[in-house]
């Protein structure tokens, strides 16, 4: 089996494809979403959980909002995963990413997740490599279990961005009073760092591959979103669900 080399993967959309086109056709999966969301709350069978990785300024919250930020509330969840408190180190790493895992029903959004502690901590030498790989077996341990024992459709995307979109966006930030509250001077270290993390997230696209990942072509959100619109739709398609009737 061939290496995953990122820097061989496009970030770019295809030639070929017409962004209004593309949007337009956007529109039509959230609809379909819609009804299937519901579906699955009404049936309360299985849960859906949406991993979102990538790179700082990779467009994590805006498929947050555009895509599962259209759905009803009552039904998706989203959490940010930020630096572990100190109640939160002091118990294994899993132990605050099993506490938001989904509920039958539900759609779980992870923005940054369990893999941050295989990334970042790698990345910065706050644990060895021996660690991390032991930490990539407890992840897809625990993804199984979400799966097996819950009925939990996991849904791993990661969002590729090129390090010239990257540079862009964060200097966006400085520059645009809308974007002006994401600014956050540690960004511009981390992005220093993009070699790192680039064979970090390498690593983990190959070791935690159990449950496949997406790697989105991410430097033109229209077409980071309609791959994921996409995706959510078709997995929950295939679910065949039906709303429950009455008992008589």
């Amino acid at each position: 089996m061939a290496k995953i080399k990122l820097s061989d993967i496009p970030t770019t959309p295809p030639k070929k494809l017409d962004k209004d086109t593309v949007k337009k056709a956007t529109d039509q999966l959230l609809e379909e979403l819609d009804e299937l969301q519901n579906l699955l709350y009404a049936q309360h069978k299985n849960s859906v959980l949406v991993v979102l990785q990538g790179m700082d300024a990779s467009g994590k919250d805006g498929a947050i909002r555009n895509v599962l930020g259209k759905l009803s509330p009552l039904g998706v969840r989203a959490q940010a995963f930020k630096a572990p408190t100190e109640e939160e180190l002091d118990h294994d790493f899993l132990w605050r990413i099993h506490q938001h895992a989904p509920a039958k029903g539900m759609i779980q959004v992870f923005n940054r997740s369990h893999y941050e502690d295989v990334l970042i901590q790698r990345v910065h030498n706050w644990i060895d490599d021996d660690t991390a790989y032991k930490r990539m077996k407890a992840i897809n341990d625990f993804e199984r279990l979400l799966a097996a024992h819950n009925n939990t459709q996991i849904l791993k995307f990661y969002l590729h961005i090129s390090q010239e979109e990257q540079q862009q966006r964060l200097e966006e930030r400085t520059e645009d009073p809308r974007k002006m509250w994401k600014y956050n001077e540690k960004d511009i270290e981390e992005a220093r760092l993009w070699k790192q993390y680039r064979k970090a997230y390498e690593d983990v696209l190959e070791e935690c591959s159990h449950i496949p990942w997406i790697i989105v072509p991410s430097d033109s959100n229209w077409y980071k979103e309609h791959i994921i619109a996409k995706t959510v739709r078709d997995t929950l398609k295939g679910l065949k669900m039906k709303y429950p009737m009455l008992k008589r």
